[in-house]
């Protein structure tokens, strides 16, 4: 049996057990690559030449997660405690590490969906969350491919 990841997420390296986890629940393929370092983060651009820790003396960590099969399903882990979650080319930015799992496994267990309106014409991928919480991102036009038009609601 697999064990869920439903408790705080205190580091990106606890994000990407709880994101293996989740694919091996489902059945998924998974590719991950670290970061680590001041040098190597997105997000430290003003690090100095040969820099890898903060100023603290820690290693940031980030880490990029891809998950095979539809949706298209990655994540990106920044050491900020938050995260880019990108559900079938939809970026869902600055969500909290905390809700990555429970993100993915709503769209794992197929209960995102579309919401559409007729005018203005916009469709919006709904992410519903346990505590009546939900994530919304807007879909262009253009960005409507089989797996969202297939949950238009």
């Amino acid at each position: 049996m697999i064990e869920r990841m439903d408790r705080p997420l205190p580091t990106t390296e606890a994000a990407v057990a709880a994101c293996r986890l989740l694919a091996a629940e489902f059945g998924r393929a998974i590719e991950v690559s670290h970061d680590i370092g001041a040098d190597q983060t997105s997000r430290r651009s003003a690090a100095g030449v040969r820099v890898t820790t903060d100023p603290d003396g820690s290693l940031p960590h980030e880490a990029y997660v891809e998950f095979g099969g539809l949706p298209r399903l990655a994540v990106r882990l920044y050491p900020e405690d938050d995260a880019l979650l990108t559900v079938e080319g939809i970026a869902f930015p600055d969500v909290p590490r905390d809700d990555v799992p429970a993100i993915l496994r709503t769209a794992l267990d197929d209960r995102a969906y579309v919401r559409t309106r007729r005018f203005p014409p916009g469709h919006r991928l709904v992410v519903p969350l346990p505590g009546n919480r939900t994530y919304q991102e807007h879909i262009p036009l253009i960005g409507l491919t089989p797996w969202p038009a297939a949950r238009i609601r």
